[in-house]
């Protein structure tokens, strides 16, 4: 089992295209979107995922998260039993110094929204913050994926 400790921001340009080292295509639907558990369906190119994520610390950073590979068709499959609202999103990652910066390009209805997570080993951890992150949204729940699904960006 595994505690996910990271930290969320606005990204204000696309400038991080130019230093990405790898971009993935990625669609995710939620079978469950409480906000004490969430549990997951990704497809990210070919390959499935099953995530079972817990409740944020106070600050939003620190979480519960247990993944777990399965067969594309069983994703493909249980797409069909997910709570309203798919996310569509290709993910570019970043080396930025000693840490990988994953950032979001969301598609469809929340085209125009890029979002930038920071993985850490420890909530103080100092990081190079580059020159295309902006105002950091750790914690916020809209930019959360389970309720960007329900809540499109394009709809604020």
């Amino acid at each position: 089992m595994a505690i996910e400790i990271e930290r969320k921001f606005l990204v204000k340009s696309t400038d991080f295209k130019k230093k990405a080292f790898q971009k993935n295509y990625i669609k995710q639907g939620f079978l469950n979107s409480d906000k004490e558990r969430v549990v997951r369906i990704r497809i990210k190119d070919s390959t499935g995922f099953l995530t079972i994520k817990g409740a944020s610390n106070t600050n939003g950073t620190t979480r519960f998260e247990w993944e777990k590979e399965i067969d594309k068709k069983e994703a493909d499959t249980l797409f069909n039993l997910c709570e309203k609202g798919i996310i569509e999103k290709y993910r570019y990652l970043v080396k930025v110094d000693s840490h990988t910066f994953e950032v979001d390009d969301f598609l469809g209805e929340n085209n125009g929204l890029l979002v930038a997570e920071v993985e850490l080993e420890n909530e103080n951890e100092h990081f190079t913050k580059p020159e295309w992150l902006g105002e950091e949204v750790t914690g916020i729940a809209k930019y959360y994926n389970s309720n960007l699904s329900k809540f499109p960006y394009n709809k604020w």
